[in-house]
């Protein structure tokens, strides 16, 4: 940590400095307040230990100046004539702590200790935030035209509280759509708050959407607000959509025509201010005609539809996404393993998972950077996983079966993991990152743990 060190007495100012450039710590010293004032001016500090009584230009000077300037920096005062007055005046101008001399160079060194661990955790909450942020305040990334169109669209769109129906495949970032039409439009310093449809049991879903009275059924010990009441001034992200149970297709139907709800096993009616953003991976009109999904909610939900491409039609968003994955997953100096060849081999793939798909491959990539070959593993999960894709859409019937398939990798990748690590178990394992236990266990499962012995 870079430190500035401000005393008239010489022997003290050539003590403190070796003594605190012995701990690590970069000490700079100068002898009076005028040149400590111009330090603070000309160069940048961590820490700022200074003498109260100094010609000219006193150490509570100094403590101003250093807030005014440094407002980051921690001030330590020292004085030899102790009173609560001085104590109290340079701890309200903002000084960290204050010793009195004579003190003893430990007593100094704790203080500094301390500050060192909090600037530590204070960088590490910076840095949490950072990540946090990555996470939570996502964005549609791309410079593609498909994507520039989408995002024109959204920003139109999002003005008004039209329902919007959102189509895309899986993985191709629905809900952040939903969240960017949110952010662009006037509820946006209300609740957004999203509810996948496949992810919560039929029996639960009409309570966690409209809410439930106490005594409603067995187990409702108290009254529920449901999740159109908690977004009532804010939106509400129905994902898959297409999952939605049909028996409750005509309550959701009346919430978008009538704006109110009522609680399950309640009689009384009750007026939200919800706008309602769907999104599916299938197409709804197909539903429809097989009699599956109410035409008149279709129609419903249909008003503002937002079709989603999927990555293989903007292949020349791969590069952006990939980097913002990178970062997202505080990877950002490992940027430089996308190499041209990585890269034509990754625009050379179909993405059928999406940009979800391409999230998780950079993931592996991470993984598996430290390892010898790693490229090689990563354009055998491409062509595998190609190749899987390639078999769907033939439909060849003399392919293997699920379970012959992948067996046969998987007794691929045990064996390449024990030659990898010259027959040790304990590194093939770490080598694939399983417990030594699971990896045996594997081996004996797969007929292998003879060939290496």
């Amino acid at each position: 940590m870079k430190l500035l060190l401000v005393e008239d007495e010489k022997i003290t100012r050539i003590t403190l400095a070796n003594t605190l450039a012995n701990e690590g710590y970069r000490v700079t010293s100068c002898e009076t307040g005028v040149e400590g004032l111009e330090k603070i001016k000309s160069d940048k500090f961590e820490i700022i230990v200074t003498d109260l009584r100094l010609p000219k230009v006193s150490g509570l000077d100094l403590l101003k100046e250093a807030k005014d300037f440094q407002p980051d920096c921690k001030v330590i005062v020292m004085t030899a004539y102790a009173s609560v007055e001085t104590a109290v005046e340079a701890l309200k101008l903002g000084a960290y702590d204050y010793l009195i001399k004579p003190f003893s160079p430990d007593k100094l060194l704790t203080t500094l200790n301390h500050i060192r661990r909090f600037k530590k955790m204070q960088d590490e909450n910076i840095h949490l935030k950072q990540r946090l942020g990555l996470f939570e305040n996502r964005t549609i990334i791309g410079g593609s035209q498909p994507i520039l169109k989408l995002m024109e669209t959204i920003k139109a769109v999002a003005k008004n509280d039209y329902t919007v129906l959102i189509q895309g495949e899986s993985g191709t970032g629905k809900e952040l759509v939903a969240r960017a039409l949110h952010f662009y439009g006037p509820r946006v310093n209300s609740s957004f708050i999203p509810i996948n449809c496949s992810a919560i049991p039929e029996t639960l879903l009409e309570s966690e959407l409209f809410g439930h009275e106490k005594g409603a059924f067995t187990g409702a010990v108290k009254t529920h607000v449901g999740l159109f009441e908690r977004a009532d001034g804010g939106t509400l992200f129905l994902d898959d959509i297409d999952d939605f149970p049909f028996q409750l297709q005509v309550k959701l139907l009346r919430v978008l025509q009538e704006k109110e709800i009522t609680r399950v096993g309640g009689t009384k009616s009750i007026k939200v201010n919800v706008r309602v953003i769907v999104a599916t991976k299938i197409d709804l009109q197909k539903l429809v005609d097989e009699s599956k999904f109410r035409q008149d909610l279709y129609y419903r939900l249909n008003i503002i539809p937002l079709k989603i491409p999927p990555l293989r039609e903007r292949k020349e968003d791969i590069p952006l996404l990939a980097e913002h994955f990178f970062i997202k997953r505080g990877a950002k100096e490992k940027i430089s393993l996308i190499t041209p060849s990585v890269l034509e081999k990754m625009k050379s793939y179909d993405w059928p998972g999406n940009v979800r798909e391409l999230e998780n491959f950079v993931e592996r990539m991470i993984a598996l950077s430290d390892i010898d070959g790693w490229e090689n593993e990563l354009f055998a999960y491409l062509s595998h996983n190609e190749t899987v894709q390639n078999v769907k859409e033939e439909a060849d019937e003399n392919y293997p079966t699920y379970e012959e398939f992948i067996g046969g990798k998987e007794k691929e990748i045990f064996v390449w993991a024990m030659k990898k690590a010259g027959g040790n178990v304990s590194k093939a394992a770490s080598l694939l990152g399983l417990p030594r236990s699971t990896f045996r266990s594997k081996l004996e499962k797969l007929n292998l743990e003879r060939r290496f012995e």
